[in-house]
Order: structure tokens, then C-alpha cells, then sequence
């Protein structure tokens, strides 16, 4: 972390123009810090007590000892702004309001972020580290699968008739739509005149998800995902993460 920070110190020093200096450097010392957390997931985040009682808040101690205490694999089974959330209070001792200027989140959300990092990092503390892997029923899979296969495939008449008529679409960070005509005109129109994507049915943090992918990556990445929520067999909402493509970055991707 220490190099990733150096490093990022350096390029604000240099003639790139940086809008959100704090924003930006955060992102880099994550991303780094992701790095190493996957290389050692099984080590605990503090050494011992005495490492603890440096980051300790008087005003806040029993949630930053138990953030403090938590393994790594822990936090990493977090979604990231959950994991940030809580890092950036419970560790590094950030303000909420501070917090939302870092990572460019109302206060509103930072509080749920933050409330619900805790909750589930609480939960993971004491999961085990076998947990069988994810899996659907059969009828699921078809589901999910049938979708999938029809959205690559283009045909958007097909799709249409999986929708809900009062299917809700949000598009995060961009839009809310409402109703299988208004999805299916201008939802799947947008996707009918796009070329970057390729969809496949896997997981994301271990839920459900439709798994997009850039055809024209050569490592072909995981870019972002879609989730959807079925009601008698017909797709009843869609959240579609294109447009907020790092959410993906710190989660957990599986495929069928």
C-alpha cells in the first residue's frame, strides 16, 4: 500500500490533470490493496492487540475492533462500497461526511454502505472458508440460460415476452424505467445498436447474475453485470450495472 500510495503521489505531481485528487488516489491504493488481499486472504488483518489499539475510536470502538479483528477474506467477500465504508470509518477513521467525498457517495448512502459492511462482515467473520459453491436448481439454470442465450442472439422479440408488464428496469447511475414496452423499446433498443458486449449466466458475490463481457477484450474480463428477479417465471425487475462498471471490480465472479 505504502508503494501504491507513492506512486500515485507521483503522478499527481506530474502534468496529468486530476478532477478529484482524493477520489482518484483512494481508487489507486484499492485497487492495489485488492492485489494483495487475494494473495493473502487467509492472514489477519492486524498482528495484535497493540496494532489494534492504534486505530481504536473511543467513540465507535466495538465496530472498529470488530473490523479490525476480521480476517481479510472477510472483507473481501464484502461489496466494495460496503468494504470501503467500513474501512474508510471503522480503520482508518474517516468522517461519514468524509467518506462520501472519497468515494463520491451521499451521506444517506454512505450510512446504509456503512451499516450494512458491518452487518455482513460480522456474518462472514464466522462463516467457513469451504462454503460449497453456489448452485441453482434446474429450472433456474434453464431460466437464467434461456435468457442469456436470447439476449446474444439478439432476439429482443423473445425477450420482450419474458418481461413482466410491469417489469421495473434500473440502469444504475443512469435511468429508471417502467413497464415491458418502455424496457423493451428503449432498454433492448440501446443494446440492439451496442457491439461490446457478450453476455454469460454465472454469479456475482455469490448471487444469480448475468456476467457481461467486452467481445473486442482479449483477456475478455468481466466488464460488468446485470441482475434480474424472477416472478411466475417472467423477469419482474433488471438492475443493470453497465454504466456503473466498478462495482465489479472487487466482487466475486463465478460461472456456471
Amino acid at each position: 500500500m505504502q508503494e501504491a500510495w507513492i506512486k500515485g503521489f507521483e503522478v499527481m505531481a506530474g502534468p496529468r490533470a486530476i478532477a478529484n485528487r482524493e477520489a482518484w488516489l483512494f481508487q489507486v491504493v484499492h485497487n492495489a490493496a485488492l492485489d494483495v488481499l487475494r494473495r493473502r486472504a487467509r492472514q489477519p488483518a492486524f498482528g495484535d492487540a497493540e496494532e489494534l489499539a492504534m486505530v481504536s475510536d473511543p467513540s465507535d470502538e466495538t465496530h472498529q475492533r470488530e473490523a479490525a479483528a476480521a480476517a481479510l477474506h472477510a472483507f473481501m467477500r464484502l461489496p466494495v462500497a460496503q468494504r470501503s465504508s467500513v474501512i474508510l470509518k471503522d480503520v482508518l477513521g474517516y468522517s461519514l461526511d468524509e467518506i462520501g467525498g472519497i468515494t463520491g457517495s451521499s451521506l444517506a448512502a454512505v450510512k446504509a454502505a456503512l451499516h450494512r459492511g458491518r452487518e455482513r462482515l460480522r456474518a462472514a467473520v464466522v462463516e467457513p472458508d469451504d462454503r460449497p459453491p453456489p448452485a441453482l436448481s434446474a429450472a433456474e439454470r434453464a431460466r437464467l440460460s434461456a435468457y442469456v442465450e436470447r439476449f446474444n442472439a439478439r432476439d429482443f422479440d423473445a425477450l420482450r415476452d419474458m418481461l413482466a408488464e410491469d417489469v421495473q428496469l434500473e440502469l444504475v447511475t443512469r435511468s429508471r424505467l417502467k413497464g415491458r414496452a418502455e424496457v423493451a423499446g428503449r432498454y433492448f433498443g440501446n443494446y440492439a445498436r451496442a457491439t461490446d458486449w457478450h453476455l454469460e449466466a454465472g454469479f456475482v458475490d455469490r448471487r444469480p447474475a448475468i456476467i457481461a463481457r467486452d467481445p473486442h477484450d482479449p483477456m475478455r474480463r468481466p466488464a460488468y453485470f446485470i441482475l434480474l428477479r424472477w416472478t411466475d417465471g417472467q423477469v419482474a425487475t433488471i438492475r443493470d450495472f453497465r454504466h456503473a462498471a466498478y462495482v465489479i471490480e472487487a466482487a466475486e465472479v463465478l460461472g456456471l
